[in-house]
């Protein structure tokens, strides 16, 4: 991060311009949502007469992710006379370009909603939660969430919404192949043996070992091997034996013929087209193909992701809002957390979870939404009990990208030990 600012701040220097697209950030870990077109972004609004501004940079999820923050900000700054709150929605394409270009030129938000904080933080650009945060607000988070962002024991980041991750099954072809809702890893593979030949057109098991989300495969097979990206004392352990049976056992799916045919480049998005047009049995997924498999008329089911342990582990994906250290006043403090409690309220939040089918990071959150639409409850015990990828460490992004190229190599014939090992070595010395 230091070296990206330090960059852009050069080429400012010397050309007399803002600094863009000369960020190298890390791409996102897996957002909950697809990305989305990039919004407009428009320099924050000066605040009329007295009032205390404070900005925001937001995410986008969706195509509703925009017209919900215009919303919100029409709302808050109408209750609000004398703050003016101004937020720029940015797409995942290009949020980490815009945020590190701010930072370059001095410009940094006060708030920032995005997936990973570790970087900003060890650059000492952010203020501890419990500085902008309400108690009443920070009494909400599922405990879980919120050690996600623990660096030396000091939480930096809130969580915004979260994504579970279950297995999703057609129940037409699983019928059709004779088979029942595998649990474990030896019946996952009997289940797709089955289903080829019964069911020639329709693969069986969908894997994504992509850019785009690769890592999340890393997690599903090396957790329910009794692996992982750490150990308890949080150490990096990516060449473990568990991990390399896990990972020599996703590819040996694929090497069979049980899976989609093109792992490295079929996305979950294309996964998710595939199984709602009926062409593929079974795949790993957040709750959000609900809703799409629903609208396609699948008749589906969904049940825990099967495991070579005896205990099924969901994998969770949060996103966070955080606070830059921009040498606020106590007035600005106070209008930041004024509109950081005005969005985690019970009625705004549960409304911005269900607006693109999320789940929430709050226990309120969480009762609201299972209100709203009762469908949602077992997901929120699922979300309540995952596990989530080791984002706080800085190390992070380039394990993320590690472990997807671990097993694209693996897919072309890789040791799996060899690479594993290799890989341990460059993140852990």
């Amino acid at each position: 991060m230091k070296k990206i600012i330090a960059m852009l701040l050069a080429l400012t220097m010397v050309l007399g311009l803002a600094a863009c697209g000369g960020s190298s950030a890390p791409a996102a870990t897996e957002a909950p949502a697809a990305a989305a077109p990039a919004a407009t972004e428009a320099p924050a609004a000066a605040p009329a007469g007295d009032k205390v501004a404070v900005t925001m940079i937001a995410a986008q999820y969706g195509p509703k992710t925009g017209d919900w923050w215009a919303d919100f900000v029409t709302k808050f700054n109408a209750a609000n006379e004398g703050i003016e709150l101004t937020v720029d929605v940015v797409s995942w394409n290009d949020i980490y370009t815009v945020v590190n270009t701010r930072i370059a030129n001095g410009q940094a938000p006060d708030l920032l909603n995005i997936d990973v904080f570790a970087d900003y933080q060890a650059d000492g650009l952010l203020l501890p939660a419990e500085e902008w945060c309400s108690a009443e607000t920070y009494a909400k988070f599922y405990p879980a969430f919120l050690d996600q962002s623990v660096v030396d024991g000091t939480v930096w980041a809130v969580p915004d919404l979260a994504s579970a991750r279950a297995m999703y099954y057609n129940k037409d072809i699983l019928e059709q192949a004779g088979v029942a809702v595998p649990t474990t890893w030896e019946e996952l593979t009997a289940a797709c043996k089955a289903i080829k030949e019964k069911c020639p057109d329709v693969y069986p098991w969908g894997i994504d070992m992509t850019t785009d989300e690769g890592q999340a495969a890393f997690a599903y097979y090396t957790w329910g091997n009794g692996g992982g990206f750490v150990d308890d004392n949080g150490e990096w352990i990516l060449n473990s034996a568990e991990n390399v049976a896990a990972v020599e056992y996703a590819v040996g799916l694929v090497n069979d013929g049980l899976t989609n045919s093109d792992p490295a480049n079929n996305t979950r998005y294309d996964l998710q087209d595939l199984f709602c047009a009926g062409k593929l049995a079974m795949m790993i997924a957040p709750n959000a193909l609900s809703s799409q498999a629903g609208d396609a008329g699948v008749n589906y089911g969904f049940a825990a992701i099967p495991n070579n342990t005896g205990t099924s582990v969901s994998a969770g994906v949060m996103d966070r809002i955080m606070c830059f250290d921009n040498g606020q006043s106590d007035e600005q403090m106070a209008a930041i957390t004024a509109v950081v409690d005005a969005f985690y309220d019970d009625e705004p939040y549960s409304d911005w979870v269900l607006m693109e089918g999320f789940l929430p990071a709050t226990s309120a959150g969480g009762e609201a939404c299972a209100a709203a639409d009762p469908a949602m409850g077992a997901w929120i015990d699922i979300v309540g009990s995952a596990k989530f990828y080791p984002t706080a460490k800085a190390e992070w992004a380039d394990v993320k990208q590690g472990v997807i190229d671990v097993e694209q190599q693996a897919l072309l014939g890789g040791n799996v030990q060899e690479l594993l090992d290799t890989l341990q070595a460059e993140i852990a010395g």
